[in-house]
């Protein structure tokens, strides 16, 4: 029985130099950005862990509850002895209600976040002793690889979240086509994907009461101010959030709340009042566009489920030839 998790360090992880090449190149650039990979030190995956908890933030609920109503469907379709590899795994809740109908084999959960990883994976190992557990902590935006000594025979991919979001449509084609290359003809993909709806519903669901968005936002420059040389004040930044109807997304920002310097790995970077630091985009898809861009890509789309509102959908993608 797995009482512990199989760590693979193998593989390149995320490091300090990543963060602070592309801080610098983000800053540099015009409008200034920083991609959101970065939210995800453990403050950070704190943090979103209680944004979903929060009730504007309707996405994180309902995606769970839709896997829970169609877990009996998604083992049909999966088969039996399958192996679960979960893409950006982070407190790996909404896995747990899939363990018990599909009984995997083994389980990969991969995250940008290693401490977090580690702690939700040994809780995954410690309650379901007869899973075979494993963890890799990489940075999958950049292309994937599967540890060397993880062995899949029939693999089944877990992307939740609507984590696909946060790349533009091209990105989201790239990703899409890398996990096609990983999967063996046949393999599964199991993702996550928010739906477009009402702008008011969306909006609010990203500026939440408690704001705690804005702290999971502003979190991003307590990280950079940690990690790199650079003096950068979260106080004279404010959080924005609004949906962009023409790209077909929300998009989130730090907007400063006054002129100022910040120096950064030795250099100086100049922020006018109201000058954006883009941070995250998450595009929302309907059904149809959304099965497009998975067939773009070599999946076919198995089955969509959603919820009666439908404000969030899981679909089932099978690899193609």
């Amino acid at each position: 029985m797995a009482l512990a998790i199989h760590f693979h360090d193998q593989i390149q992880q995320p490091h300090a130099a990543s963060l602070r090449d592309e801080v610098l190149a983000g800053f540099a650039a015009s409008p200034k950005q920083v991609s959101p990979k970065f939210f995800y030190d453990r403050r950070g995956s704190e943090l979103f862990e209680q944004i979903c908890q929060q009730p504007e933030y309707y996405l994180t609920r309902t995606e769970e509850q839709i896997l829970a109503d169609a877990a009996n469907d998604i083992r049909e379709i999966a088969g039996p002895r399958t192996d679960l590899i979960e893409l950006g795994s982070g407190a790996s809740r909404k896995v747990r209600l899939l363990l018990e109908r599909l009984r995997p084999v083994s389980y990969l959960g991969i995250d940008i976040s290693e401490d977090f990883l580690r702690t939700s994976t040994q809780r995954l190992a410690a309650d379901y002793p007869w899973l075979d557990v494993h963890a890799a902590c990489a940075d999958f935006c950049d292309g994937l690889e599967l540890p060397d000594d993880f062995e899949i025979h029939h693999p089944l991919m877990f992307f939740p979240g609507s984590s696909i979001g946060n790349f533009t449509p091209g990105q989201a084609r790239q990703l899409l086509g890398h996990l096609h290359e990983i999967l063996p003809p046949g393999g599964g993909l199991l993702i996550g994907v928010d739906l477009v709806k009402d702008k008011t519903v969306l909006e609010a669901a990203y500026n939440d009461r408690a704001h705690v968005t804005a702290a999971f936002n502003l979190n991003l420059l307590q990280r950079i101010r940690n990690e790199l040389d650079c003096d950068i004040d979260p106080s004279r930044f404010v959080h924005r959030a609004f949906f962009n109807e023409g790209e077909s997304r929300i998009e989130m920002h730090l907007i400063s709340r006054e002129s100022q310097e910040v120096r950064l790995e030795g250099r100086h970077f100049h922020f006018e009042p109201g000058e954006s630091l883009h941070t995250e985009n998450s595009y929302k898809y309907t059904l149809d566009s959304f099965a497009a861009l998975a067939n773009s890509a070599g999946f076919a789309c198995r089955s969509q489920w959603t919820d009666a509102r439908e404000l969030f959908s899981v679909h089932y993608l099978q690899r193609q030839p």
